[in-house]
């Protein structure tokens, strides 16, 4: 699946978004063009359960909303004591029903490799939640973190900026996810054909990949989101829909 990371920027208005369509129906157009949404949000300020149900409810079937783990756990907590915090958020973030994709955890740069904690977080999801993890503390790059994203089938975030992946590119669970901050083609942050052609290839090492665009200057996600699709379904690529003749 291809989308973006968020759908709200107001420089998408006259390319995503005609002119005069009113913000607050801005997600329903999105959703028509994009089967799948990465929630940032939720990261600086968890919403409450009543928002993930409207968001369930103004979207299509089948669109699917990844959502990023409220900064509480993350960033303030760092891991510690995760039990409250992970309830916390399923009790608010499984108002999306069956349209609750994956939840991303991104851990501070200054938080350093500890695999027991991370096995604690991870034991508070149930099994029908999927589970992506995004350390960027080079230390958390070791055979025991490996072996609990194995263990609880959590995936390791691919990350990339400026054609460069963040991290080692682990495959730990039966999905993926890739996320492309900034390209290295113009118009700035764009991500060039290459880059987009090396990235399919390694999404499709898994039975299926959510791939997300967070390069969202300029309307760079819609294009590069849009321009991935396209190269997907002409090499005989399943994938969500996207906006056409972009």
């Amino acid at each position: 699946m291809v989308g973006t990371s968020g759908w709200q920027y107001q420089d998408w208005r006259g390319g995503l978004y005609p002119e005069k369509l009113p913000q607050r129906l801005w997600l329903e157009h999105y959703a028509e063009n994009f089967g799948t949404v990465e929630v940032n949000n939720a990261f600086y300020r968890l919403p409450e359960r009543s928002t993930f149900e409207q968001w369930r409810e103004r979207t299509p079937a089948g669109f699917v909303v990844a959502v990023k783990m409220s900064r509480y756990l993350t960033h303030v907590k760092r891991l510690n004591e995760p039990e409250e915090p992970v309830q916390r958020f399923l009790s608010r973030a499984e108002g999306l029903g069956r349209k609750l994709g994956p939840v991303l955890i991104q851990l501070p740069p200054s938080l350093r490799g500890d695999p027991d904690a991370l096995e604690r977080t991870l034991a508070g999801f149930p099994p029908h939640v999927e589970v992506v993890v995004e350390p960027r503390h080079p230390s958390w790059f070791t055979d025991e973190t490996r072996a609990v994203l194995e263990k609880h089938r959590a995936a390791l975030c691919w990350a990339d900026r400026k054609g460069r992946p963040l991290n080692p590119l682990w495959q730990t669970a039966d999905f993926g996810y890739v996320r492309l901050h900034e390209g290295r083609a113009r118009p700035w942050p764009r991500y060039g054909r290459a880059a987009l052609a090396h990235w399919l290839e390694r999404a499709g090492r898994f039975p299926r990949t959510y791939v997300f665009f967070n390069n969202d200057p300029g309307g760079a996600a819609v294009a590069d989101a849009t321009a991935l699709a396209a190269l997907a379904r002409r090499r005989g690529v399943e994938v969500s829909r996207s906006p056409a003749g972009r």
